[in-house]
Formats: structure tokens, C-alpha cells, sequence
């Protein structure tokens, strides 16, 4: 491995672990085994270094999404694997799970910035999804955007926050037969 790749992993070890704010770079160079000079041949400073990592995050994240792509399949059961699936990545990846905490409790303007770009990124995914069903006239949608906005809200809602604040987990197919019974029937022509 060579010491810009040694320093990304530790770099994203540590963010994964303290998260943005209290990840330094003196705690990055000590998990690279590098001075912290070496680090800043390659990045700018923690910020650039962080950004790098997150959108490698993202791409991974895309690369798994379009993984379940089936082009033979309706937009609306390929939008449920697509949801689902970056569900998973959501609750698989510790460092995207650790940005959502460190957001939610700490606020932290870096990672509120990087928790933006990361949901346009998924939102744009979403969004190149639903005009090719809307081309293909499988469903209809005025403001692409918007329905990207509300399918992934929706989705994150029903399958992450139902079960924060009730008993029962909802189980994949009842989740499946809300959207096909509600969402995604107001979509369909």
C-alpha cells in the first residue's frame, strides 16, 4: 500500500471512530505511521482530506446501487431495491453512520455540508432514475427532484425511524406494499 492510500485508511479510520470534529491530523499521521508533514503533500488540510473520503464513500455507495439495477424491471421495483439497498449501505457503513450522529448531535457545519453533498449525490442518482421511467412512460412526475426528495425521506422514515419510535420493525414486504399502495401508485400512469 503506498502512504497516500495508508494515510486515506487511517484518515477514514479516525473519522469513522471520533468522527470530523475530533479526528486531528496528529491522530491521522500516528494511524499512518507518517510524519504530519506527509500528510499535507497530499491534502490541503483535514477538510480536503475528509471531503476525499466521503465522496470515495459515495462512489462506493453508487457503485453497490447500480449493482441492483435490473433494466428488465419496472421503475418501481427497481426503486425499491435501489432504497433498500442504500438503506443497507447506510446502516453497514460506519462512517456514514458516524457523520449522521456526529450531524444530528453536534451539528457540526463540516459534516452538515458533507451530509448535503452526499444526499444530492443520492438525490441526483434518484432523480436520473425516475426521468428514465418518466421517458420510458412508466411513471409520471412533474418535478423529478422532488419526487428523488420525497421517495429517499420516505423510504429512511418507514424502514430506519419507524421502529425508533415503535415496538414493531417493519418487515421489507410491508414496506414494499405501503410504497406500491401509496407512493408509487400516485406515480404510476
Amino acid at each position: 500500500m503506498d502512504r497516500r492510500t495508508e494515510i486515506i485508511e487511517a484518515a477514514r479510520q479516525s473519522f469513522t471512530l471520533f468522527g470530523y470534529k475530533a479526528t486531528t491530523m496528529d491522530q491521522i499521521a500516528k494511524l499512518a505511521k507518517v510524519g504530519k508533514g506527509t500528510i499535507y503533500t497530499f491534502f490541503k488540510n483535514k477538510d480536503v482530506l475528509f471531503e476525499h473520503i466521503a465522496l470515495q464513500m459515495v462512489a462506493e455507495m453508487k457503485r453497490e446501487v447500480e449493482a441492483v439495477i435490473d433494466h428488465d424491471l419496472p421503475f418501481t421495483k427497481n426503486a425499491h431495491h435501489v432504497l433498500m439497498k442504500i438503506l443497507e449501505f447506510r446502516e453497514m457503513h460506519k462512517l456514514y453512520a458516524k457523520l449522521i450522529e456526529e450531524e444530528k448531535s453536534m451539528n457540526t457545519p463540516e459534516v452538515h455540508t458533507m451530509m448535503t453533498k452526499i444526499e444530492d449525490a443520492l438525490l441526483s442518482f434518484l432523480e436520473e432514475r425516475i426521468e428514465y421511467a418518466v421517458s420510458k412512460g412508466e411513471m409520471v412526475a412533474n418535478d423529478t427532484r422532488l419526487v428523488a426528495y420525497l421517495l429517499l425521506k420516505a423510504y429512511l422514515a418507514v424502514a430506519v425511524e419507524w421502529s425508533d419510535y415503535h415496538e414493531n420493525e417493519l418487515t421489507e414486504e410491508q414496506i414494499i406494499d405501503l410504497f406500491q399502495g401509496t407512493i408509487f401508485r400516485g406515480l404510476t400512469p
